[in-house]
């Protein structure tokens, strides 16, 4: 293990990943530029780097003087929550859990007001999505753990291999959104300078929206867990989408991170695509050369819009409702289907290789997919969307047996 694997494309601009990582030019050519922007001191791209709107996608920015609001993008908050559930894998029937999943994009009829409060989160215009997913690449996943490759550390982070998993990726939703569009229309892709007025308006919103963010994760497990008739509890939440102020050779700098996960806040789940593995990883302390962070998933590897065209031939619409390890997938919208299939991303294990060997992480656990939850219903099909209603309460229905025996 080394450093070697980190390579300095300019100064104080690195690119973690291998000679056999491919990754896009844009994305290469996103990330020099964004490591050229004034006040930029560092810039770190992550082994599952991909362009981005505003900045390439999985990379870390460390500035000096300036708050740059277009690297963090819009869905402030965005993160990683790992639940262990009191499930039994050797009894656990995918469909039946599909059954028990579908309708979790519906708003949620509890007390929004009352759940934000115990968190400590002030009530916002957005809060009717409190507790979705969204839509992108953000999912649910039941996930059953296939190996274990450190015992001592699973113990330890409590994860049991007895039991379901359950991984949720979602954000702030429209909330962050507003945020940024704020910023945009009256500064457009500009920076804002350290300790202004301005900028402290922005921190407090950013911060607002990574707190309710996080109350979201709950909700989004709450719901499951609930519908799944089980108990479960947060083995870790962490934001990928954010800035922090950060102490560095005593100056005070800020962090960007878009699509980074922090190596600085315990363990972290490295995501793969709906068809592919998960790993559980421990960060290795102190990294200032990657800037604290990993890799936050698998990275794409196909656009959104190229991804139906490059796959149609290869993959029937079928395929794209299972996994390979037996599970399933629930999603009502054929684009985002297409548009999130498992070739359009790298392989996650290919991506987190290449953190082991950098040294920046030790892996503790492989998690595979049992049933991932993108969606019920197609926003584009009202009609369609009636009948899969109609067909979703049928299915819980013939799924209503208790779960009590699976645990």
């Amino acid at each position: 293990m080394g450093n070697s694997i980190i390579a300095t494309r300019a100064p104080g601009v690195r690119v973690v990943a291998s000679a056999s990582t491919w990754i896009e030019g844009e994305a290469l050519r996103q990330l020099d530029e964004t490591g050229a922007l004034p006040g930029m001191r560092e810039t770190v791209g992550m082994p599952d780097l991909h362009p981005g709107k505003n900045g390439p996608v999985g990379a870390a920015f460390l500035s000096e003087g300036l708050i740059r609001p277009v690297l963090v993008g819009s869905d402030i908050g965005c993160g990683m929550a790992l639940w262990q559930t009191d499930l039994a894998v050797r009894r656990a029937d995918p469909r039946r859990i599909a059954a028990r999943l579908d309708g979790l994009d519906a708003p949620w009829d509890g007390d929004v007001a009352g759940w934000l409060a115990g968190r400590g989160v002030s009530p916002t215009a957005y809060d009717a999505s409190l507790g979705t997913v969204g839509h992108g690449n953000h999912f649910l996943e039941v996930q059953t753990v296939a190996e274990i490759r450190d015992p001592a550390a699973a113990a330890r982070i409590g994860l049991d291999p007895a039991r379901l998993a359950l991984l949720v990726h979602t954000g702030s939703r429209g909330f962050g959104e507003s945020i940024l569009r704020a910023h945009t229309e009256r500064h457009g892709a500009s920076p804002l300078q350290a300790d202004t007025p301005e900028a402290e308006t922005y921190l407090a919103a950013h911060d607002a929206a990574v707190g309710w963010a996080r109350a979201n994760r709950d909700l989004v497990a709450h719901r499951a867990l609930t519908g799944l008739g089980a108990e479960g509890r947060c083995l870790l939440d962490l934001c990928h989408n954010g800035v922090s102020p950060v102490e560095v050779g005593g100056c005070r700098c800020h962090l960007h991170r878009k699509g980074a996960a922090p190596a600085d806040r315990g363990p972290v789940v490295v995501p793969g695509s709906r068809g592919d593995v998960s790993l559980l990883v421990e960060p290795v302390p102190d990294r200032a050369d990657a800037l604290w962070s990993l890799a936050h998933g698998a990275g794409r590897k196909l656009g959104r819009h190229e991804a139906k065209a490059k796959l149609k031939g290869r993959l029937r619409r079928e395929d794209l409702a299972r996994n390979p390890y037996g599970g399933v997938v629930v999603c009502g919208d054929e684009r985002l289907l297409w548009e999130e299939a498992a070739p359009a991303y790298k392989p996650a294990a290919s991506v987190v290789g290449d953190l082991e060997a950098a040294g920046l992480v030790r892996i503790v656990a492989v998690l595979h997919p049992l049933v991932t939850f993108k969606c019920s219903l197609d926003p584009d099909g009202p009609a369609r969307a009636d009948k899969r209603v109609r067909l979703r309460e049928r299915r819980i229905a013939r799924a209503a047996k208790p779960w009590g025996a699976l645990r």
